[in-house]
């Protein structure tokens, strides 16, 4: 009795580990949105880095959760992460959207008006919103 149910117990846990992997369909990134930061952190840096999130998440809650679109806090003082300055030319606490095809980078863009939109919450959403979307989609017709 005791092998029937350690048996009917395997076979329940086998089952549930097949159906949880069917579900589970992660897409290859095809773009990812960093918010790069320091270890110094002003409210304007929090800022940034919440509504950024914030638009991602009432945007691209989908693209997210399909990884379609990576959504990264990169602080550029860890030693590992300094090499982003150079490769997108930071100055300054910046997202930058970075479009990938086959695993590799092919554009980039900082979004530098995050600056400008800042003590408005609602354009820059927009501003987010719009240049994500603008840029997963750029020459997805022409595939």
């Amino acid at each position: 009795m005791r092998v029937f149910i350690i048996l009917m117990f395997l076979c329940l846990f086998m089952a549930s580990v097949i159906i949880a992997d069917e579900k589970v369909s992660v897409s290859e990134p095809c773009l990812n949105v960093y918010y790069f930061r320091s270890n110094f952190r002003c409210s304007n840096c929090y800022k940034i880095e919440e509504y950024t999130k914030e638009a991602m998440e009432k945007y691209f809650q989908d693209k997210l959760e399909s990884g379609e679109i990576v959504y990264r806090v990169i602080n550029i003082d860890e030693e590992e992460k300094v090499h982003f300055v150079d490769e997108y030319q930071l100055y300054t606490k910046s997202v930058v959207l970075s479009k990938l095809k086959d695993g590799r980078e092919v554009e980039y863009k900082n979004l530098q008006k995050i600056w400008e939109y800042l003590n408005d919450k609602k354009k820059f959403h927009s501003y987010i919103k719009e240049e994500v979307y603008s840029f997963f989609n750029e020459g997805k017709a022409d595939q």
